[in-house]
């Protein structure tokens, strides 16, 4: 399918200007004023940017927590943010103790599926890790999803030990895989958190100074 895009203003790194944009095969081919070339589908962008694609690389779509789930599905998710410029997302399928990771990548896949009206990828969040599980990192990579995340946070929920974090980054590095680590002292917070309820200490702020910077 072929694009021509008309009389937007394009604002790059070095340059402000009106021009057209030709795009062939969902490539950008020829940027240039006054293209008169053939497309199958002509905008007129007077008066509007023309920016590429956002990515937005940290959301939690159709996320259950506890007792609680964030509002916003794949649908109404990626609908917002097609609206605001973003174009790809990279979500995080949560892997479930005692179950495989493989089984949350589905589990997220069929929330997408269907649902997600831009390109999508994903992290996996691991909460539970054993040496014989290691291997399970290498087929998720080869299903495109390179990037893992670990808590330090959050006891009893997703916490690792780190043992685990050591494990997986250890693993990663075989695999060319990233890991990405939530670092705060989870324990230390939970404690802090005790002492602000008992407090009455219930107020917004108190998220954050329950969270001070030598938790991090």
């Amino acid at each position: 399918m072929s694009i021509l895009i008309k009389n937007g203003r394009i604002i790059t790194a070095s340059q402000d200007y009106i021009a057209d944009i030709f795009i062939e095969r969902n490539i950008i081919d020829v940027i240039d004023t006054n293209l008169n070339l053939t497309a199958e589908n002509i905008l007129d962008a007077k008066g509007k940017y023309i920016i590429p694609g956002g990515i937005d690389v940290h959301t939690h779509l159709d996320m259950p927590l506890g007792d609680i789930k964030s509002s916003d599905d794949f649908e109404t998710g990626t609908i917002a943010a097609a609206f605001g410029g973003t174009t790809c997302i990279i979500d995080f399928p949560t892997q479930n103790r005692g179950t495989g990771m493989q089984e949350a990548f589905e589990v997220w896949q069929k929330k997408a599926e269907g649902k997600a009206v831009i390109d999508y990828g994903f992290h996996m969040i691991i909460t539970d890790i054993p040496e014989k599980n290691l291997k399970d990192m290498d087929k998720l990579v080869d299903e495109g999803v390179t990037s893992f995340k670990m808590f330090m946070a959050y006891p009893n929920s997703l916490m690792v030990d780190d043992a685990a974090i050591f494990r997986v980054m250890k693993h990663s590095s075989e695999i060319d895989a990233l890991v990405c680590i939530h670092a705060e002292n989870g324990i230390l917070i939970d404690e802090i958190i005790r002492q602000a309820l008992a407090e009455g200490k219930t107020a917004p702020v108190y998220h954050a100074l329950t969270r001070p910077c030598p938790a991090e």
